[in-house]
């Protein structure tokens, strides 16, 4: 079991995504709004090392913003 704690992963929590020229993209500055194609009422989704592997939907508790798997996918066969 010591060896599990060495195993470095990568998780990704995308809330949504957007396509836009680069020329659009290297004029953006601090502060700048992207539009995502998602509302705060969809899904979101987990990625382990570019495997996508739960949904998640956001909960506001106390404050604090927590990620809470709704949903884990099983690996194709």
């Amino acid at each position: 079991m010591d060896n599990l704690n060495t195993i470095d992963v990568e998780i990704t929590v995308e809330l949504g995504a957007a396509t836009m020229p680069i020329h659009h993209l290297l004029r953006l500055g601090r502060g700048a709004v992207i539009e995502l194609d998602a509302t705060e009422h969809d899904t979101m989704r987990v990625y382990a090392n570019s495997t996508l592997i739960a949904r998640a939907e956001i909960r506001i508790d106390d404050g604090r913003v927590n990620v809470e798997i709704t949903e884990k996918l099983r690996r194709a066969a």
